[in-house]
């Protein structure tokens, strides 16, 4: 049996009326919305936060390196040790730990402190991820899982691709640490909505360690770690840095590399809607594309992108390839084990936030000893790289014919 039951989750059955229902999973898409924003929020201000601690861009990107670890490991830790718990009590106990790290980033006296507020955040990451992405089946009716599924997902490309442009913008007007305090207060709005709309959930199945580590003995699900952390690896690698090369390298000013990550933000939400369309009909297609498309971006960046037109050309070209890729990436492993659909949740959110973290580093320690334009190229080869992995691999579903 893949999961042991605690508790039947006809408990869940009251809740799952048309109007509440969604409700609640506005609630939880919210939660992962700010989640996914706080995480990536410091790329878009890197230079502003790194400028106030004195420290060089690459120690900077720290802040994205120790969330995506403690996430990595907060996954299935948190899966494994809180089955037993309220669900709706996590939810909101994990709302308050990211205000109060949002707050505490907002507050830092020393970059020391900023990290511990990164730790708090990786945590949350995990933690709340693991949980909320197996709620549908328990806020809304049968035939409409599907789609409320769906709307919970898109929490993840669309804090990606709002997220940076969102806070680069409210830190050229405000300052950096009004774009925490902003994220706080949004956090605590959504701590209330958990409160307000998301009903009792008691435990219904917990996912054994056994049961994690079975995923690793199928093809399909091997395959797509490997796929996934090339492709994460190549973006996050590239992306933490695109700060300085917008400001380095092609020249723009504060407002106008804000601008500039406003049009990469849209290009994506539309790369996320493209994809969730037409994933159904090839994953292994939809993914090479994408990450093909990645590719010409970043390997195109350090020639073309020396002028404003052509870097707003590629970014867009960018940020519709990456809109593709956690959609892409989380569908690959839940057809890899579609009997064990928490489980595939916690291998795509360990893997996803393990190589973001990993690509950060790789990025910062590149871009200290080179530059920014080779911090791109970089990223390109690596995804290349996952082009080439994808076509060479099977169907993730072929396990299971």
């Amino acid at each position: 049996m893949p999961t042991n039951t605690v508790s039947p989750v006809s408990e869940a059955e009251p809740t799952r009326t048309t109007l509440p229902g969604w409700l609640a999973v506005v609630a939880v898409t919210t939660g992962i919305f700010s989640i996914v924003t706080t995480e990536i929020l410091p790329i878009g201000l890197l230079t502003s936060i790194g400028a106030s601690f004195q420290v060089s861009d690459g120690t900077a990107g720290l802040m994205m390196t120790l969330p995506g670890i403690l996430a990595a490991i907060a996954a299935p830790a948190v899966t494994v040790t809180t089955g037993r718990l309220g669900r709706r009590v996590m939810l909101c106990a994990l709302m308050l730990l990211l205000a109060v790290a949002d707050f505490l980033s907002a507050a830092a006296p020393a970059y020391w402190v900023m990290l511990v507020s990164r730790v708090l955040v990786g945590l949350v990451i995990g933690a709340f991820w693991s949980i909320g992405a197996g709620l549908a089946p328990r806020l809304v009716r049968p035939a409409r899982v599907g789609t409320a599924t769906a709307v919970i997902f898109s929490a993840v490309p669309l804090g990606s691709v709002l997220g940076v442009p969102a806070g680069t913008l409210i830190g050229d007007l405000a300052g950096w640490r009004m774009a925490f305090v902003a994220m706080g207060v949004l956090t605590v709005g959504v701590f209330a909505a958990l409160v307000a709309f998301v009903p009792p959930l008691p435990a219904g199945q917990v996912t054994r360690s056994r049961v994690l580590a079975g995923m690793f003995g199928r093809t399909g699900a091997r395959t797509g770690l490997a796929v996934t952390f090339l492709v994460v690896l190549a973006h996050f690698g590239a992306y933490t840095y695109v700060t300085p090369f917008l400001e380095q390298v092609t020249h723009l000013g504060p407002s106008a590399v804000t601008a500039v990550l406003l049009i990469y933000g849209g290009a994506g939400i539309a790369g996320n809607f493209v994809a969730g369309t037409v994933v159904s009909r090839g994953v292994r297609g939809t993914l090479a594309v994408s990450a093909g498309m990645l590719a010409v971006a970043t390997l195109l960046l350090p020639v073309i992108g020396r002028w404003g037109i052509g870097a707003v050309v590629l970014l867009v070209v960018w940020g519709v390839a990456y809109g593709a890729v956690p959609v892409c990436s989380q569908t690959w492993f839940a057809r890899s084990a579609p009997e064990t659909p928490e489980a595939a949740s916690v291998l795509f959110t360990s893997s996803f936030q393990a190589t973001i973290s990993l690509g950060a580093w790789a990025g910062g320690v590149v871009l200290d000893a080179t530059s920014p334009s080779t911090v791109m190229g970089i990223g390109g080869v690596a995804a290349l790289l996952t082009v080439l992995t994808v076509l060479l691999s099977p169907s993730p579903e072929t396990e299971t014919r």
